[in-house]
């Protein structure tokens, strides 16, 4: 991956990246010694309509009491205890061979890619390193798969631990972006989809857990969303920025990475800790359905990158990662999977409507042949050239396909080829894994379950 060096504002920017080009052929994943590591107009403000006020921090409230723990896990793996609002699940497999698929792969998963090192554990990257997308996707696991795996609550600790030791020098309550050899390297600055999901992952584990433990896993959640709110949102609270580091460069502040959009975390944001989260997430969402039909009106995708969100303009090639900036390449290759989650536990069709538009493009891209799904696609939909199959593209569109039951069939395809694919690189491979858990049932959000 290219990086520019040429001042400490390119240092800054490279800062953001977290995996460009991580499932390329010949990446056969990472050693297993265990070693240490060396996000359709949906309402809300409009766009382009004065700037509205900013709301007071975002967090929970100082001194919130959290949930009481009571010894296990609240809503154990396979409970089903919080089922979805709407959508469909594959059903020419049962309820038990899904979940005994998801808990076979999360055995390989855990084998590949959780390291116990740097006092803690974390989640290998592809060369030997961690980001704080990575740290994130584990948390975000280790809640989820509590009850399956019996060692959930002691990792997850453990890995917040590892978020406490490694934090942005700029906006000390978010996380440093890359650690090598338990250092942060490339600038101690964030990465706005680790700490979206470490936010989220640490509400999950207030109603998983309890919160009078060691961790007051609620405390933590406010002061992450604090530090969300001052770092990762532009000051009108209308999209999310690249991390931290852009305030000082106006070129990459006015922008917004759309796999960052994560709708169900900022409406959990909004239920659970300030209702101005909603705010966000309806302006948000118009900036994904305005990309969706001013730079892609025939296909509905959306590139790794848009400049100018709230007029939605697609980047060059080169703005910040590498030539597929503007395309959809392995940064929007997460939006399908983000954003019809969302409509699964909430029923909010704007979420639906989103990735109808995708769906009927990689349907009809694919010859509804989910083996031909191609590793990236120019908004036109043309194939960017690699013809092998990365997971990394393949599980989001799974997801997507539970929107409706006109894709049934396609579901299920789509589930045999998820569940037969034996991976290989950590972006591709842990994308699978937390897709296993939508596409089986096992997704919840924090404020659907009441403290017990």
């Amino acid at each position: 991956m290219d990086r520019r060096s040429l001042s400490l504002a390119a240092a800054l920017a490279a800062a953001c990246t977290t995996h460009a080009g991580g499932d390329r052929p010949g990446d056969a994943g990472p050693t297993l010694d265990g070693g240490d590591p060396p996000g359709e107009d949906g309402g809300g403000p409009p766009l382009d309509g004065g700037d509205p006020p900013a709301p007071d921090g975002g967090g929970l409230d100082a001194g919130s009491v959290g949930c009481r723990g009571t010894g296990g896990a609240a809503v154990p793996f396979g409970s089903h205890r919080l089922p979805y609002a709407a959508g469909i699940r594959p059903n020419h497999v049962s309820q038990d061979e899904m979940d005994d698929a998801v808990r076979s792969y999360y055995a390989t998963w855990k084998q590949r890619y959780l390291r116990r090192g740097c006092n803690a554990y974390y989640v290998l990257h592809d060369r030997g390193d961690t980001v704080s997308e990575a740290h994130g996707y584990g948390m975000l696991i280790m809640a989820l798969m509590a009850g399956e795996e019996a060692e959930a609550r002691t990792i997850f600790d453990a890995m917040v631990g590892y978020f406490n030791d490694h934090r942005s020098e700029i906006v000390p309550a978010l996380m440093a972006w890359r650690q090598v050899s338990c250092r942060d390297v490339e600038g101690d600055t964030s990465a706005t989809d680790g700490d979206l999901d470490i936010a989220y992952a640490l509400l999950l584990a207030d109603r998983q857990w309890g919160s009078d433990g060691a961790i007051d896993y609620r405390a933590a959640a406010g002061d992450l969303l604090r530090g969300i709110r001052a770092g990762d949102v532009d000051g009108s609270n209308r999209y999310l920025l690249l991390g931290d580091w852009t305030e000082d460069e106006a070129r990459y502040h006015d922008a917004t990475r759309p796999s960052d959009f994560m709708p169900g975390h900022l409406a959990t944001f909004a239920a659970i800790a300030d209702p101005s989260w909603d705010q966000l997430l309806d302006s948000q969402y118009q900036v994904i359905a305005r990309a969706q039909t001013t730079l892609a009106s025939s296909t509905g995708l959306v590139p790794d990158f848009v400049l100018h969100p709230l007029g939605s303009q697609a980047t060059a090639p080169d703005f910040l990662e590498d030539g597929g900036d503007d395309d959809y390449e392995y940064n929007a290759c997460r939006v399908p999977w983000r954003v019809a989650t969302h409509y699964l536990t909430s029923g909010d069709t704007r979420g639906r409507d989103i990735v109808q538009r995708m769906n009927r493009f990689i349907k009809n891209a694919s010859g509804n042949d989910p083996g031909a799904i191609r590793p990236g696609y120019h908004l036109d939909g043309s194939p960017l050239g690699p013809t092998y199959r990365d997971m990394a593209f393949v599980a989001p569109f799974a997801v997507a396909a539970m929107v409706d039951a006109s894709h049934q069939g396609w579901l299920n395809d789509l589930w045999d080829t998820v569940v037969d694919d034996p991976g290989g690189g950590y972006y591709g491979d842990t994308i699978k894994m937390l897709s296993l858990i939508v596409l089986s049932g096992n997704w919840w959000a924090p404020e659907a379950a009441p403290c017990r």
